[in-house]
């Protein structure tokens, strides 16, 4: 088995005005979709993200701080999963809450570095 971290892109939602009894409903996916990795014993864990961003770029370190509002996606957060490979990730992605909003899941493997 592998790890893989699923990242989570699209427009924040509230930039895309969404009413409290939406915003009810797409939290209650997020949730149902947790627990079914959860019971399948494959979530190793995740978080979401704010929207604020700072950047630190370049030999200078140039700080730009940035809202979701000044950008087109933001990464608004990631699960961590175990799986055999790609596909099962893929799989397990098909019930990402946001496909609808036009989010994107990235799907990266961890590197294992030996010791």
């Amino acid at each position: 088995m592998k790890n893989f971290m699923m990242i989570f892109v699209g427009a924040d939602y509230a930039d895309l005005g969404l009413s409290p009894e939406e915003l009810q409903t797409r939290m209650g996916k997020w949730f149902a979709w947790g627990n079914k990795m959860e019971s399948a014993g494959v979530l190793r864990g995740g978080e979401a993200l704010t929207p604020q961003i700072r950047r630190v770029v370049g030999e200078n370190r140039t700080v730009t701080d940035l809202t979701s509002a000044e950008v087109k996606e933001i990464v608004g957060g990631y699960y961590l999963v175990e799986a055999e490979g790609f596909d099962a990730v893929e799989k397990i992605a098909q019930d990402y809450p946001d496909f609808d909003l036009g989010g994107t899941v990235e799907i990266r493997e961890i590197m294992v570095f030996d010791h």
